[in-house]
């Protein structure tokens, strides 16, 4: 026992002018491997709060867990670093002049930590939200501390960095709510009865059953081309990722709506008139 005693009061070292002995460094490192389980069963035990508390946007609760596991793993290790005797304080001071030089050697990497941390606390983009950044729609499906992971309707799996979904214009479908427009255009003849065109239309419409059913369609009128009078219906739906689908199938029932009330959808026309000769035109080619 008494050597066992000596063994854990052996001085290993002397830092900031502070005696580390065995005892010191295991507690330390202790609390910082305890510090780390802990925080990841906070992560989890938060999400499963707030599922209790109704929260249930994976996204927000992704996002929550990260930030209690930050924040729990960071008073672990600030504990632990404590206990050896190092002023925190003057760490920070020290860290600060190393985070200057590192920022300069490390730019990229910095700016996309700090973006990380920026769309972790404000939340405006979250894992499973449907974003459209660079003229392409995908899907976040892991939001990370440096890049964001997404996937496209190909499913093909895109690394973003951090710092570009911070600073560009970043369209996102889901933000609010999960509803989403889709729209198409259809161009009927002149001769048509207008009346029964927007009946066909609204009926056709309304009766999408895979549509959102809260809201309702809405069809306008909405140009007179130089071949069609030009209609407009729009439906919502609840996944803005099948779009392209949703997009289809509502063409397809508009096609046969309007066929089926026989009704014709016009397509561009050119009217060419041929008038008769001149008599100059007739001599001039009996003369060659």
């Amino acid at each position: 026992m008494q050597e066992f005693q000596e063994f854990i009061r052996l001085r290993l070292f002397t830092l900031a002018g502070t005696s580390v002995n065995v005892a010191t460094l295991a507690v330390s490192f202790a609390i910082a491997v305890l510090s780390f389980f802990l925080a990841r069963f906070a992560e989890r035990a938060s999400a499963k709060f707030l599922r209790i508390r109704g929260v249930t946007d994976e996204g927000s609760l992704g996002a929550t867990g990260r930030l209690v596991y930050y924040a729990i793993l960071a008073v672990g290790l600030a504990t632990a670093v404590h206990m050896l005797g190092i002023n925190l304080a003057a760490l920070f001071a020290a860290g600060a002049f190393l985070a200057i030089a590192l920022g300069f050697a490390m730019q990229n990497i910095t700016q996309n930590f700090v973006s990380g941390l920026i769309l972790l606390v404000e939340r405006t983009i979250k894992p499973g939200d449907i974003i459209e950044i660079e003229n392409r729609m995908v899907k976040v499906t892991k939001l990370g501390m440096r890049a964001t992971v997404v996937r496209t309707w190909d499913s093909e799996d895109f690394i973003i960095p951090n710092s570009l979904l911070v600073s560009s214009t970043v369209k996102n479908f889901t933000l609010r709510d999960r509803q989403h427009r889709i729209r198409t255009t259809v161009g009927v003849a002149y001769e048509s009865d207008m009346k029964r065109v927007r009946t066909a239309l609204e009926e056709c419409a309304a009766g999408l059953t895979w549509r959102e059913q809260s809201t309702h369609p809405v069809v306008l009128m909405k140009q007179f081309g130089s071949s069609s009078v030009d209609f407009d219906v729009s439906v919502w739906v609840n996944d803005p990722f099948s779009r392209s689908i949703s997009q289809s199938n509502l063409n397809e029932a508009v096609w046969f709506a309007l066929k089926n009330a026989g009704i014709t959808i016009a397509f561009p026309q050119l009217d060419v008139h041929l008038g008769e000769p001149s008599e100059l035109e007739i001599l001039g080619k009996t003369n060659r």
